[in-house]
């Protein structure tokens, strides 16, 4: 499976944060934005991965992430003039894609949870239509929602309800088998002359091949795609990191338990961190691991 990070569009909603610099750029409590959805990928065992962006934030993605090798992926990337929907990442993709099943995540998404790779190791390993992931939430006629049979089948997408059937709102993660390059080619751009992604999850709901997992209890959410819920989401990782002990989306460190690179080259990645206290973590996990392995 080939990734996709879609880490386009203006930020307007930012303003004036995202005027000089990019909103994957922007702090979550002690790293990047963009760490978030790409531990993600890396959970999911996802190595080759695309980063789809502005000309003018790409120069700055590409020193924060280079090639990818220093954590085991190759990372490569892409450039989106103007924003013209969630599903343009397929047609801009689509050599990156070539024969393979695609996961899409949005820049500006944080998921966490203790059973996620779990979860997402269960669902990328064999895709058959779309895989996409509900959450619940208190508002859904602001998002896309999902409604499924007992089966967890989809038997309709609603986009932004007035009177929902349903409180689960189709969160930025989807997974499609390799169909999805030509349904993406094929679609009809909408009102506001976007190609939506709600379009292409409806090309697979018509087949019968679009399935909605339910991410409930224990699992955390969040869009952080306006100063209000960029402030929320940095409040929680915080509280989280500094009562656990552990540091949510580190890179370095998912790199290493997923078998990406090894102690040394953890540490080594520390060490150009180590005047912070997030390159300290990366060198304790490094030497924990030494240890461990050595027992």
């Amino acid at each position: 499976m080939k990734g996709i990070i879609l880490a386009g569009g203006h930020g307007t909603r930012l303003y004036p944060l995202t005027l000089a610099v990019s909103k994957q750029l922007l702090p979550v409590n002690d790293k990047p934005l963009i760490y978030y959805p790409l531990s993600a990928l890396m959970l999911a065992n996802i190595t080759e991965i695309l980063v789809i962006s502005t000309p003018t934030d790409l120069p700055q993605l590409t020193r924060l992430l280079r090639d990818g090798s220093h954590l085991g992926l190759d990372i490569s990337y892409a450039q989106q003039n103007e924003p013209v929907g969630l599903a343009d990442a397929f047609i801009i993709g689509a050599d990156h894609i070539g024969g393979d099943s695609a996961a899409l995540v949005l820049g500006d998404n944080i998921f966490h949870g203790h059973s996620f790779y779990d979860i997402l190791q269960q669902h990328t390993s064999d895709v058959d239509g779309c895989v996409l992931f509900g959450y619940p939430v208190s508002d859904p006629e602001r998002y896309g929602v999902g409604v499924t049979d007992a089966e967890g089948r989809l038997v309709s997408i609603e986009e932004k309800p007035v009177n929902p059937r349903s409180n689960r709102a189709i969160i930025g993660l989807y997974l499609y088998d390799n169909d999805v390059v030509d349904i993406a080619k094929n679609l009809q751009p909408s009102a506001r002359g976007e190609l939506e992604i709600t379009d292409v999850n409806r090309a697979y709901l018509e087949r019968g091949k679009a399935r909605l997992v339910d991410l409930g209890r224990g699992f955390a959410w969040l869009d952080a795609g306006t100063p209000e819920s960029m402030l929320q989401a940095s409040q929680y990782v915080q509280v989280l990191e500094q009562r656990q002990g552990v540091r949510i989306a580190c890179v370095e460190e998912i790199a290493l338990r997923m078998g990406y690179i090894n102690a040394e080259a953890c540490d080594r990645l520390g060490r150009e961190l180590s005047a912070s206290s997030y390159g300290r973590y990366v060198r304790s996990v490094a030497a924990e691991f030494s240890g461990a392995s050595r027992n």
